[in-house]
């Protein structure tokens, strides 16, 4: 087995998941119902053996580095073992935010000389998937690639996003890029770009060296088409299932595809692990279902207190449901509380928001979620159309009006 350091890209927020990381970045947004999305590659990380980890991270890194906290959830702590935060620095000249993910790695490119692996990888922190990087290892040596990125299947909707790559077959594992685009205006090809990059470290401190001289220093825009003319890049094709969460329809419909008699996310099967010290998971009740609560197709975990009607939603630990309330197609994050007779359908609402009695909080429109951001108090009786968003930490006072309309705002 190859020494593989691995560098996480986990620090970034995007404006498409609204209210959801305004205090936070998406790698440490919660998702399924007990888990973080960073989960999902420290887990594969553990499951691969690779137990040298660093996570680079800027935007708000609270909640990450108290999640990720010395490495223990995923046996990434003693000898020759760790996950560490790598955060933006003050050297002796210039002080610098990472102006790029290509940057990012560059900055701390001595903390890579100084484990001095055989191999680098180089992975997102916002994607929910399975697998083996350890397969990914083998085929990447057996190639005598410079460079293996991981790829799946083109998504049917919004390909423009991904970076996109032309591959070879040479067998059903993958083969020689051809050609690559960083996310162009439509399709050009049929595998998509998982940021996940395993480099040579010659290659790669020899890119990372050259991209420091120019204005723009991504992986996907800048690096990677660099490389595939001069290089042996290679693709390696993920088969499985892959959970692409950078939108609110899409962080939805990926957190709902771990319901169902056979969800498409099998948590147990895949062995995710995560910090269970984190919001106090580990030290809280176990779940309370009152006599006459009804509970559907849904997830819940420590802590819960069910006395209502759950369908097909997930609720974090801490969710009080009370007699009386319905909540469906919902996410529900940590300690928050739905009032009595209130129904909340396709709503996302953040950690510690408190619904109030009879209110009616989203609609069945699948594309219109209503976002709820953290610590909010929606007071008794009101009314939020589907696509409503409420800003964190707005009280029940700012509300003036009992109905909201769609795409209606309150801060």
């Amino acid at each position: 087995m190859k020494n593989i350091l691995a560098m996480i890209l986990a620090g970034g927020r995007v404006d498409e998941l609204d209210v959801l990381t305004f205090e936070r970045p998406k790698s440490a947004v919660p998702f399924g119902a007990l888990y973080r999305i960073i989960d999902f590659p420290m887990s594969n990380l553990m499951h691969s053996g690779i137990e040298r980890v660093g996570i680079l991270s800027q935007y708000r890194p609270l909640h990450l580095i108290n999640h990720i906290a010395n490495g223990a959830p995923w046996d990434m702590m003693g000898r020759n073992r760790f996950a560490v935060m790598l955060p933006p620095f003050k050297g002796r000249e210039a002080a610098d935010w990472y102006k790029g993910t290509g940057d990012a790695v560059f900055q701390n490119i001595e903390f890579v000389r100084m484990h001095n692996p055989d191999l680098v990888m180089i992975l997102s922190g916002d994607h929910i998937y399975r697998m083996d990087y350890q397969q990914m290892a083998a085929f990447h040596l057996e190639k005598k690639a410079d460079l293996t990125i991981g790829f799946t299947r083109m998504p049917k909707e919004g390909g423009h996003r991904f970076g996109q790559a032309l591959i070879e077959e040479e067998d059903e594992r993958g083969g020689r890029v051809l050609k690559y685009a960083e996310k162009p205006k439509k399709a050009l090809f049929d595998w998509a770009s998982l940021t996940i990059y395993l480099f040579t470290p010659s290659v790669l401190f020899e890119a990372l060296e050259e991209n420091a001289k120019k204005d723009s220093h991504e992986f996907g825009k800048d690096i990677i088409p660099s490389l595939v003319d001069r290089s042996r890049v290679y693709g390696y094709k993920h088969q499985g299932y892959w959970g692409y969460t950078r939108t609110l329809a899409e962080y939805w419909r990926t957190n709902m595809d771990l319901l169902g008699s056979k969800p498409a996310v099998d948590l147990q099967s895949w062995q995710v692990r995560t910090n269970l010290a984190h919001q106090r998971i580990r030290d809280r009740q176990p779940a309370i279902v009152g006599p006459h609560a009804r509970v559907e197709d849904s997830l819940f975990y420590s802590g819960c207190t069910i006395k209502g009607r759950v369908v097909r939603s997930l609720l974090l630990p801490g969710v009080t449901v009370v007699e009386g309330a319905v909540v469906k197609d919902s996410i529900i994050f940590f300690d928050a509380t739905v009032g009595r007779e209130t129904r909340v359908t396709k709503t996302i609402a953040d950690v510690r928001v408190r619904i109030g009695d009879g209110c009616r909080v989203g609609e069945t429109r699948w594309d219109d979620l209503s976002m709820l951001g953290i610590g909010s108090t929606i007071p008794d009786g009101v009314t939020l159309k589907a696509g409503v968003t409420v800003y964190p930490r707005v009280d029940a006072a700012r509300f003036s009006a009992n109905t909201y309309k769609k795409g209606e705002i309150v801060k």
